[in-house]
This record gives C-alpha cells, structure tokens and sequence, in this order.
C-alpha cells in the first residue's frame, strides 16, 4: 500500500509490526507483548491523524492511488449481474464515462460512472477520468433508456473534471454537460448521485443532478480543484493547502451548506482500508433511499429535485 505524506506515522509502525512478525518467524522469540503494544499504538495513531484531517488532506486522500474507483464498486456491489453498455451512437465510446445494468436483490439500477485507471497504461485509455462531450451523451443515452424501462438511476462521481481539450469543445462540451444537467431534473425515474472520489467542476455536475446527493466521507465536491484555484488567485501552486479550507469542499462543509443530503462514513484511514465495507456501506445506502424515493409520485419527486438545486445559492439577508 502507498502512504500520502501526512501518513509516515502509521507506515512506521506497520513497519515495526512487519519486523516484529519476521523476528517471531526466524527465532522462537515471542513477541505477543510488543506485537499487542504496536497494535494499540497504531489505533491510537489512526485515531489521531484521521480524526483532525484538513481539507486539503481529505483531497489527497479522495487521490489514493489504492482508493476504489467506480467499476470496483459496481462489480461488488452487483457481482456479476453487471452488463455494461457502450457508445453514445454518435461518435464513439468515451472510456472515461462507464455505464450498465446491475442487480441489488431484485431490483436493477443503471449504474453511470466516471472511472480512472489504475496504473499509467488504465490512466491513459480512461482519460485520467475525464469524459468528453460523447461521455456526456453516453450517460444521457443511457438515463433515457432506465427512464423509458422505469430502471432507478445510480451516478458514482469522481472526476478532476471534464476534458478540456479543443477536440471536446469542438464537439460540445459544454452543450453536452448542459444537457445532462436539464434533462436530469425532469427524468421520471430515482437518480441517486455519489461523490466517491474527486467532484470537480461541471464534470461532476454532468452526472451529479439527483434526488439524494451522498458523499463518501474523504471526498470533495467544488466548483475547481485547490490547485487551479490556488494558480489563479496566488499564480502559484504553494497555497492549495489555503484554497482547499476557504474553498469549504469537504463533505462536511458540503452537508452544512446544504449542498448534500448525507455523508457515508469510510473505514478509519479511508476507503482503500476496508473496501468491502465501503461497498456495503454505499450498497446500503442505495437500497435506502431507493425505496424513500419510491415512495414519492412521479410529480412529487420530480418537483423535490427541481427545488433541491434551484434553491442552491438563495441567500437570505
């Protein structure tokens, strides 16, 4: 497992505990005392650094290397009930923006995601993340087909943002995100929208209009990364750490602001700890509001979402 730097603490004393375990394989030394002492201290560790993370440790963090991306959750949220489904018939299938059918018991959902790749190789065919404009129509494409089959809608966000190259805005980037974000407040179906990495800009937003908006709990949702914010206002990248804080795009900040409707809480550490507990969590949470969301009319739910985000930036004086 890779550590982020703020995480030296906890790597050293899994280092001692590995060598501990090495000293007990190679003599007949028992070390249960000093094996039981680095396990507490490691929890203590844990407690401390994960408990008082800053915003901008919370976004390395949403980066893990290790950290599960949206086809991870998918396949072991539905197994292998998943179809994926390709193209948006136009002009060709965008690698960055996944899509399919899978099963949670009974019920199928359309699942829509924006996947990063794992090494420099995936990073590349998955575009570091970022859809072009046939992404965007891809899982429109997509929606449209759930809506017209009565499917619940399920988006897993984490994207850098939309791919900023002069090929995408030939072909419509921002129509296409636009769109999305139009036809999303009238589809009469579910649409449950989850940051479960990076939210970034209109990237995010291209998936992120929904009737229950959740974030995993290390994750960020903004309007741009500390990075880029950090360039303009500081022409530099040595304040990201300021930007990220008077940015407030922690779930916490999020929730506070009324921006979303809950966190999901990760394992101590961060998702890429306890996966499988993480795809519970998000399984879960999905059946959850699902079934509170069916309850609702047609033109109840459709007005709820419409008020949800037109209310966004109302402020009372």
């Amino acid at each position: 497992m890779e550590f982020l730097d703020f995480e030296v603490p906890v790597k050293e004393i899994l280092d001692q505990i590995d060598k501990c375990k090495s000293i007990e394989d190679e003599s007949d030394v028992d070390i249960t005392k000093t094996y039981n002492l680095l396990q507490k201290k490691l929890v203590e560790t844990k407690k401390d650094i994960y408990g008082n993370l800053s915003a901008w440790q919370r976004v390395q963090l949403s980066r893990h290397p290790n950290r599960p991306y949206a086809l991870d959750y998918i396949k072991n949220i539905c197994g292998e009930s998943f179809l994926e489904l390709h193209g948006d018939r136009n002009v060709k299938d965008d690698k960055a923006m996944i899509g399919g059918l899978g099963k949670i018991g009974d019920q199928t959902y359309m699942f829509i995601g924006t996947q990063k790749g794992y090494n420099t190789k995936t990073r590349q065919y998955r575009n570091f993340g970022m859809a072009n404009p046939e992404g965007y129509r891809k899982a429109l494409r997509l929606m449209k087909k759930a809506e017209k089959f009565d499917i619940p809608i399920v988006t897993l966000i984490d994207t850098p943002g939309a791919y900023p190259g002069m090929e995408a805005e030939e072909r419509g980037q921002g129509e296409a995100i636009a769109r999305n974000i139009y036809e999303m407040m009238n589809i009469k179906v579910p649409i449950i929208c989850i940051v479960i990495g990076e939210g970034a800009s209109g990237g995010a937003l291209g998936i992120g209009v929904g009737d229950e908006i959740l974030m995993l709990e290390n994750t960020w949702y903004s309007v741009i990364s500390p990075e880029s914010c950090s360039s303009i206002l500081w022409r530099s990248w040595e304040y990201k750490e300021l930007a990220a804080d008077a940015l407030k795009l922690t779930a916490k900040d999020m929730l506070k602001n009324k921006l979303i409707d809950k966190i999901i809480e990760e394992p101590l550490g961060g998702a890429h700890y306890d996966p499988i507990d993480t795809y519970q969590s998000v399984k879960d949470n999905i059946v959850y509001y699902t079934k509170k969301i069916k309850a609702l009319s047609t033109k109840k739910m459709i007005t709820q979402r419409r008020k949800k985000f037109t209310k966004i930036g109302k402020f009372k004086s």
